[in-house]
């Protein structure tokens, strides 16, 4: 196989003579399953140069995340790796044959001739040890500085990757920082010992689009200091604006390579033309996301009357280690219309997820007050607010942490319905049976536990649990983020769809601008506690008022204009 009939020049930006670090040819990674033999990886064949920046994309279960993990010799087990050639460019010139390294070999080679960034920051550090030691870890481990003067080279790296007073932040454990917070721990772990290789598996995932542009400005600066980076995502716009060329991965096999402006603008491959048409923008607004032919979606309008929910100069803090109070949320006014999607929107710690439960009554305001039909809702007493529970329900970021793992899908469904008197035990099956289908899901899918389903499948359980209940509000925090670009299509087409039918409201907090403007009729955006600007979808992206949204929509990552091509011309 030629690799340069597959992979076409890199983009002017990127040196042509720059010697190549890591070369893969003809990489298979197979895994034994009791139905036979699976094959994750087929055939693939990429190179990456010094000062390069690749990008691998592709919906779950393309290969993307196994070619990663295989490249720093953590495949399995398992696995059954094999390749023509799987090399890395030492510091002294020579190439490694990373097919043939011992794990004596890899522990030494890790870190500080290839980082490593895993999407899952909870499950990645180490809840025993602060951030501090564990960005230090390989600073010492590779004898980098001394000890001394670790500590100050840890406080410039978090800073370096955007995370607010590293040296507080430092001292903290993991389960203390928010999920964009352990990301961006992660990554200046992995930056600690200076590798000419990074491998980013999804590192942008939990990050608002400020965070984000902070660190991949970290990453275009690596290349542009030599270093090479293998970027894995399933956000397209990312790709189109950081990488010189891309991989489109489909089933283990590449379909599609080349200069990613070109790739991700003028798609050859129908594959890659279809993962491009299912990204959310403002040219898909009103549209079918996962429809093939971008069909025109006739969405409910929203109700007039009263609205379904108020929340009334809402204040909310917290007490720091130290003693200190933070104010998390700062006299929030907000209404939900019956039928409305709100769309919340902010960066990290801007108090989203807070006035999130401050809506579900899971977290009592300091001031203000909560009205859910009318009526008070945040002052009740839990006695009475119990039976009304069932009106509000949540969808989270991560349905597989809120499930119990022994139940299965049938069992987790049928929990809420127990709580309904009018339902006996033959009603309570045929009600699952109905909200499996509703979901889109297969019957099968019932007697299987959740640790067996894909991203996709989970949160589409997660929604069938929370309409048992036959809610009135959805509260949706960051429902779609950990899902690739196909997946979130559908369950975003599915929430909508169940919206139009059923005249649910929705409460849609996002950091991911684009999801928003698909799928809200009115948007909110918070910063530093406190609501900024509010206005119809087409006002605030078109016209915004205040500098910070402004700046927020500057920091979103675009694909060029010829993506919007893809698309049939909006209808009405």
């Amino acid at each position: 196989m030629n690799l340069n009939t597959i992979l076409p020049s890199r983009s002017t930006t990127v040196p042509s003579g720059n010697p190549i670090l890591l070369q893969v040819k003809g990489l298979s990674v197979a895994f034994p399953t009791p139905r036979g033999r699976v094959e994750a990886v087929n055939d693939l064949s990429f190179q990456i140069a010094a000062g390069e920046i690749l990008a691998l994309v592709g919906e779950s279960g393309s290969g993307k995340s196994v070619t990663a993990r295989t490249l720093v010799g953590l495949a399995g087990s398992r696995a059954d790796v094999r390749a023509e050639a799987m090399t890395l460019a030492g510091r002294d010139g020579r190439m490694l044959d990373l097919l043939s390294l011992s794990e004596r070999s890899w522990r030494r080679l890790r870190g500080r001739e290839i980082g490593f960034v895993l999407q899952d920051a909870l499950v990645s550090l180490d809840p025993l040890r602060t951030i501090g030691r564990e960005v230090a870890e390989p600073i010492l481990a590779h004898r980098l500085l001394p000890r001394s003067q670790a500590a100050r080279r840890v406080e410039e790296l978090l800073g370096e990757v955007g995370i607010p007073d590293p040296d507080h932040r430092a001292a903290q454990y993991p389960h203390e920082l928010s999920g964009g917070l352990r990301q961006r721990a992660l990554i200046a772990s992995a930056l600690a010992a200076q590798p000419r290789l990074l491998i980013a598996d999804e590192p942008t995932t939990a990050l608002d689009v400020t965070v984000q542009r902070q660190v991949l400005s970290v990453f275009k600066e690596l290349a542009r200091a030599g270093h090479a980076v293998l970027l894995i995502t399933h956000d397209l716009a990312v790709a189109m604006q950081l990488a010189d060329r891309v991989v489109v991965m489909q089933n283990g096999r590449l379909v599609e390579a080349g200069q990613a402006r070109r790739v991700l603008s003028v798609p050859q491959h129908e594959y890659t033309r279809r993962l491009l048409a299912a990204v959310p923008t403002a040219a898909t607004r009103g549209r079918w996301l996962s429809s093939a032919e971008g069909a025109p979606i006739r969405r409910r309008v929203v109700e007039s009357g009263g609205p379904l929910l108020e929340i009334r100069d809402v204040s909310v803090s917290f007490k720091r280690p130290d003693g200190s109070r933070f104010d998390a949320v700062k006299k929030v006014s907000l209404e939900v219309g019956r039928g409305e999607t709100l769309g919340i929107v902010g960066e990290s710690g801007s108090g989203k997820t807070t006035l999130g439960k401050v809506a579900l009554a899971l977290r009592r305001p300091d001031s203000g007050e909560v009205h859910f039909e009318g009526r008070s809702w945040s002052e009740l007493a839990e006695s009475e607010r119990r039976p009304l529970r069932r009106l509000i329900q949540t969808i989270s970021q991560d349905p597989l942490g809120s499930f119990d793992p022994r139940f299965t899908v049938e069992r987790l469904l049928e929990q809420p319905l127990r709580l309904r008197d009018d339902l006996d035990r033959a009603a309570r099956k045929r009600t699952i049976a109905e909200l499996i289908e509703r979901v889109g899901l297969s019957s099968e899918l019932l007697a299987r536990r959740p640790n067996t389903l894909s991203g996709g499948q989970r949160q589409r359980v997660s929604i069938a649990q929370a309409l048992a209940a036959e809610p009135k509000l959805l509260i949706c925090d960051e429902p779609v983020s950990a899902l690739d670009v196909t997946t979130q299509a559908q369950v975003l087409d599915l929430l909508v769809d169940l919206q139009s039918r059923l005249g649910l409201s929705m409460v849609f907090i996002s950091h991911d601008l684009g999801v928003v403007q698909h799928m809200g009729h009115r948007i909110a955006v918070m910063k530093d506690g406190a609501i900024v600007e509010t206005g119809p979808v087409e006002q605030l992206f078109e016209h915004p008022r205040h500098t910070y949204t402004r700046d927020l929509i500057a920091s979103v990552p675009k694909l060029s204009a010829e993506r919007h091509s893809l698309l049939p011309a909006k209808i009405g």
